[in-house]
């Protein structure tokens, strides 16, 4: 779902193929059918939306993992049903303000809700869910100081060379170096 838009004035929703110097290449979720999208149109990715509910904002994501879970994986009540249906299908699952959802609004979350179970996109969302935690986690592990094992100084053995007439006994020694693992 992090890749799937609404645009103004385009009825659906859309799925971001590519991206161009003047703006994007979308890919229609219903018929496939590729345009471009400019810089001047208004694009709402679908995460970035929320409804209204008593006591706060709930993301739209949320709303449909709530519907997903209501319907088992199924098409929900159809888009075009009465305006009573709609809402009252919509309170077993979210408790939304029902003054400032309009029935506008509901119209096109049970619309947009059936063409994501029509293309089979909310159950890649659990999915994606759980690697998106599992990746999150192992972030954090990344960014955790890892153990470094103490370095270790290294020093050369001490040699002497024989005494001769003019040579004087010499020792070496190697300077500490220290070594880190980066993993």
């Amino acid at each position: 779902i992090t890749s799937i838009i609404s645009i103004t004035g385009k009825p659906g929703l859309h799925k971001i193929v590519s991206q161009t110097k003047n703006g994007l290449i979308a890919e229609s979720i219903e018929d496939g059918k590729r345009f471009p999208v400019y810089a001047s149109e208004k694009v709402s990715a679908i995460e970035d939306i929320s409804i209204y509910t008593k006591t706060d904002d709930m993301p739209l994501v949320e709303v449909y993992q709530k519907l997903y879970k209501k319907t088992a994986g199924k098409a929900a009540i159809d888009h075009k049903a009465k305006p009573e249906e709609l809402q009252s299908f919509l309170k077993e699952v979210v408790d939304f303000d029902e003054e400032r959802v309009y029935n506008s609004d509901l119209k096109k979350l049970f619309q947009w809700f059936n063409i994501l179970i029509k293309a089979d996109l909310l159950k890649e969302e659990e999915k994606e869910e759980k690697s998106t935690k599992k990746a999150t986690a192992d972030k954090k592990d990344a960014k955790a100081p890892k153990k470094v094992a103490p370095a270790k100084k290294v020093t050369a053995k001490k040699t002497t060379t024989p005494k001769t007439s003019k040579a004087k006994a010499t020792t070496k020694t190697a300077t500490p170096v220290s070594y880190t693992h980066l993993t």
